[in-house]
C-alpha cells in the first residue's frame, strides 16, 4: 500500500513523487492540475465507500494506519477500495472536464457521433435531433484515472495481486464509462419541440456506489493461473469473472474485534438497530456480543426563521434519542 494515493494525504501526492511510478512522477511533473483532480476523486470514492458500508461490521474507516492495513491484503473490501477510488478519480476528473476547470479537455467531441436515438413518447414524432450542449468527455477521465491508478500495480510486477488491482481499478472505471446517460432539451416556438438537442452524462456517484456494492456482493475468488498471466475462478462459480465484476483471493477477516494486522477497528460502541435482520442489525453488527441501550440528548437547529435581508436564525432544540450500542 506504500505510495498508493490511497493512503496518503492527497494534497502531498506530489510532494512524494519518489514514491511513486514513472508514470505518476510524471504527471506530478507535467499536468500538476490533473493530481488535483485525482486527490479530490480519491477522496470522492472513500467518502462513498464509507456511505455504502456504513451498516458493515468494517466501515471503510478513513484512520489511515488500519486503512492501510486492509490495502495490504487482497480481500473482497480491498477490491471495492480499489474500484470505487477508480472510479472517483474518473469521474472528477471528466466533471472538472466539463465545468471549464482543465486545459487539457472540454466538452466531448460529437461531430463523428451517430445522431441519438429518439424516444418513444408524446410529441416526438418528425422531431429533429442533434448532439449539443456539453456531453461530459468520460473517455479523458478514463485514460487519465487509467494512467495514475494503474502506474503501480504495472511497474515491473506480473504476479496475481498486480492482476487483481489492475482489474478491480478497470471495473470501477467501467461503472462510470458504462452507464452514460443522454439528456436532451426542447427547442422550438410556444413549446414546441421541432428540434431536440442531446448530450451525455456520466451516471451521478451514487449509482456507481450502489452498482459497485452489488459487484462486491457477488464478487468472486480467484487463484493465479500457472502461466502468471490469468486468474482463475476459485469454488462454484462456473464462469469466469467479467471486466465489470469485483475479484479477490483470500478470505476477510470477520472484523468483529479490534486487530491492527488485519486492520480491524472492531464493532464494538458501534451504533446498531435493534430491530433490522440486515447487517445494520444488532444480532449482526455485534457479532452475538450483545448491545446495551443509551439515551443520549442531541442539540439540534430548530424554528428557524427567514429575516430580511439576508439573515437565518435558528433556536437551539435538545432532542433525545435513543441509541443501540454494541458491547
Amino acid at each position: 500500500a506504500v505510495g498508493s494515493p490511497l493512503v496518503m494525504d492527497p494534497n502531498s501526492i506530489c510532494r512524494k513523487t519518489k514514491r511513486l511510478a514513472g508514470k505518476q512522477a510524471e504527471l506530478c511533473q507535467l499536468e500538476p492540475e490533473i493530481v488535483q483532480e485525482v486527490a479530490k476523486g480519491t477522496k470522492l470514492g472513500v467518502r462513498e465507500c464509507q456511505y455504502q458500508f456504513r451498516f458493515r461490521r468494517w466501515n471503510c474507516t478513513s484512520h489511515s494506519k488500519y486503512f492501510g492495513k486492509i490495502l495490504q491484503q487482497d480481500i473482497r473490501e480491498t477490491a471495492f477500495v480499489y474500484a470505487i477510488t477508480a472510479a472517483g478519480v474518473s469521474h472528477a476528473i471528466t466533471q472538472a472536464c466539463s465545468m471549464g476547470e482543465l486545459l487539457q479537455c472540454g466538452c466531448e467531441l460529437t461531430r463523428s457521433r451517430a445522431p441519438p436515438l429518439p424516444t418513444a413518447g408524446p410529441g416526438t414524432e418528425g422531431t429533429a435531433w442533434e448532439w449539443g450542449g456539453c456531453g461530459d468527455d468520460v473517455q479523458f477521465g478514463y485514460e487519465k484515472s487509467q494512467q495514475f491508478m494503474d502506474a503501480k500495480s504495472k511497474k515491473g510486477k506480473n504476479d496475481i495481486r498486480a492482476l487483481i488491482d489492475l482489474h478491480n481499478n478497470e471495473a470501477g472505471r467501467l461503472a462510470v464509462r458504462s452507464y452514460m446517460r443522454t439528456e436532451c432539451k426542447c427547442h422550438g416556438l410556444s413549446g414546441s419541440c421541432t428540434l431536440r438537442t442531446c448530450w451525455r452524462k456520466m451516471p451521478h456517484f451514487r449509482e456507481v456506489g450502489d452498482r459497485l456494492l452489488e459487484r462486491f456482493n457477488g464478487a468472486f475468488k480467484v487463484m493465479g493461473g500457472n502461466d502468471g498471466k490469468t486468474l482463475i475462478p476459485v469454488g462454484d462459480n462456473i464462469k469466469p469473472p467479467d471486466k465489470q465484476d469485483l475479484i479477490y483471493s483470500a478470505d476477510s477477516p470477520d472484523f468483529c474485534s479490534a486487530n491492527r494486522k488485519t486492520g480491524s477497528l472492531g464493532t464494538r460502541g458501534r451504533v446498531c438497530n435493534s430491530t433490522a435482520m440486515d447487517t445494520s442489525g444488532c444480532d449482526l453488527l455485534c457479532c452475538g456480543r450483545g448491545h446495551r441501550d443509551e439515551t443520549v440528548v442531541l442539540e439540534e437547529n430548530c424554528l428557524c426563521r427567514f429575516h430580511w435581508c439576508c439573515v437565518v436564525q435558528c433556536r437551539k432544540c435538545s432532542v433525545r434519542q435513543e441509541l443501540s450500542l454494541c458491547v
